[in-house]
């Protein structure tokens, strides 16, 4: 069954949206900007987006879909066939991959634009807040951590791999975050551990 002709509209318009977005950035650019370059006008944009804040925030949802190794992050978390500290190092060898360095350009300008000018990018900065230590969190859970640990560790880990996010994106030296990273899964993984034997002991 096909879309419906406005549904294929949004979708155009958004996919153009995120290479324009991918390409220049987020700085200074207007519903007027970002119409021109898509072929459409900002009177069009505001009809299927609503703002150009939404229009951001879903574009970077669409940006995202195209780093797939970023969605391979969470299945690998959720393998538990393999030690959670090899999946903790593995998920930043992931995440640090060349590949990606768009995505995380676009990510940190937006994210302080959000961070400057609270009330604009509401939904880009809930996600941002809860859907990565949501996901990090439920891979703990399943290990036996307790809920409340499991959310303050999952806190801590990806507070980590965003320092390690701009580190990688200011100094360019994937090989130090990745040793980095390798002696943090090691005392994330050992947290973990202790905190599981503690609930199955009590």
């Amino acid at each position: 069954m096909s879309q419906p002709p406005e549904e294929n509209e949004r979708t155009r318009l958004l996919r153009l949206s995120a290479d324009h977005i991918l390409a220049h950035g987020v700085a200074g650019l207007s519903l007027r900007g970002i119409g021109k370059a898509v072929g459409s006008n900002n009177r069009m944009l505001l009809y299927y987006f609503g703002s150009k804040e939404e229009l951001i925030a879903a574009a970077l949802t669409e940006a995202g879909g195209r780093f797939p190794l970023l969605e391979r992050i969470f299945e690998l978390l959720d393998d538990r066939d393999q030690p959670l500290r090899t999946r903790l190092e593995a998920a930043w060898e992931l995440l640090s991959a060349d590949e990606n360095l768009p995505f995380h350009r676009v990510f940190f300008e937006v994210l302080g634009l959000a961070g400057y000018q609270r009330g604009r990018f509401d939904a880009f900065l809930d996600a941002v807040a809860t859907t990565w230590r949501g996901r990090v969190a439920t891979a703990l859970r399943a290990e036996g951590v307790p809920a409340d640990e499991a959310d303050d560790l999952a806190r801590e880990l990806v507070a980590l791999w965003r320092g390690l996010q701009l580190d990688l994106l200011t100094a360019g030296d994937r090989a130090a975050t990745l040793r980095v990273n390798a002696a943090a899964a090691a005392s994330f993984a050992a947290s973990a551990g202790a905190a599981a034997a503690s609930r199955s002991l009590g």
